[in-house]
């Protein structure tokens, strides 16, 4: 069924694409998909996954297709970026398909309909499995107060969320990357799981903080990283997010966009931060391993390289659904 919608979407634009797929999805469409996906479980942080295969951040940003997304098979979800405010992201256009490379480059700017629109969807879903929730700063709020938003974020949702992640590594917003170092992320780290015991006693239940970082960190950084996360008891880590890296890509249409790169070329990025990472942790704490998988053979391939989970966004663009249960088989 994909195989005959793809062509028909991609005479859209890649946000008109984006913003109809998930309307049909709420819509049902997802029923009409044949096949279903074996049961691979795992557990993880505490966690009982049906299946090792979850969908990344920013497809569903406002948590308002979760039901949908829901019958495509995923053994958990994650919803977001998510920020206290609404905010409308950056001018359009601002997400583009790169066909010849299987990639997308986009500068978004975790446009998002604010945390309370995203709480009142979860509670509108009848979601049951594992459903993780992505929080991030508001574009005007000054780095030196992030940690604010992050707090205001962690503390609406951490009732509903099975897990939680601290999107750090969105190369749209000015300055967040810079909370992945030194004292900023010290104190961003510190902050955040104070809360999260405190939050975890109040509501009854332990949910996981997870740091989601670029892959465009060197093995100094990583390393730093890596000790910071262990020394605050953080639970896991994603590796990663898209990447300012333009590699093969510079020459075709579209490669010379402002933003981040996803796809099939961020992979061998994503890759050598994922085996750096498992690398200096050591085994101390579990990884989410995102960037680039467009086949089983991908996803095994970060299996092999340190990836506990693995999440997936632009090779659904690609490949379709079906490549979560082509995973799946070959986990």
């Amino acid at each position: 069924m994909y195989r005959l919608a793809r062509p028909l979407l991609f005479t859209l634009s890649a946000e008109q694409a984006h913003d109809l797929t998930l309307d049909m999805l709420r819509r049902g469409a997802g029923k009409l998909l044949p096949g279903t996906v074996p049961d691979r479980p795992v557990s993880v942080m505490g966690l009982d996954f049906p299946n090792p295969v979850g969908l990344a951040a920013g497809l569903d940003k406002n948590g308002d297709c979760i039901d949908g997304l829901a019958t495509l098979g995923f053994g958990f979800l994650e919803v977001g970026t998510v920020t206290p405010r609404p905010q409308p992201g950056n001018p359009k256009p601002r997400l583009f398909r790169l066909p010849e490379a299987r990639a997308i480059i986009n500068r978004m700017g975790f446009n998002n309909h604010g945390v309370d629109a995203l709480v009142a969807n979860v509670h509108a879903s009848r979601y049951q499995g594992v459903l993780g929730i992505n929080i991030g700063k508001n574009k005007d709020t000054p780095v030196e107060n992030a940690v604010d938003d992050y707090l205001h974020c962690q503390e609406k949702v951490h009732a509903l969320a099975s897990y939680l992640v601290v999107n750090v590594s969105s190369p749209n917003t000015p300055g967040l990357r810079s909370l992945q170092h030194g004292d900023a992320l010290d104190a961003l780290l510190g902050t955040l799981r104070e809360a999260q015991t405190r939050l975890d006693q109040q509501n009854g239940k332990r949910v996981p903080l997870v740091i989601k970082i670029a892959p465009d960190n060197d093995e100094q950084e990583l390393g730093a990283m890596a000790e910071a996360f262990v020394r605050h008891g953080i639970d896991g880590v994603c590796v990663g997010n898209t990447s300012l890296e333009r590699p093969g890509v510079e020459r075709l249409q579209h490669g010379g966009e402002q933003g981040g790169l996803s796809g099939a070329p961020l992979k061998p990025i994503a890759d050598r931060a994922l085996a750096t990472m498992r690398r200096a942790l050591d085994g101390r704490l579990p990884i989410i391993g995102v960037g680039g998988i467009q086949s089983g053979a991908d996803a095994v391939e970060k299996r092999r390289l340190g990836a506990d989970l693995v999440q997936v966004y632009s090779g659904l663009i690609y490949q379709g659904p079906g490549l979560v249960r082509d995973i799946v088989k070959a986990w």
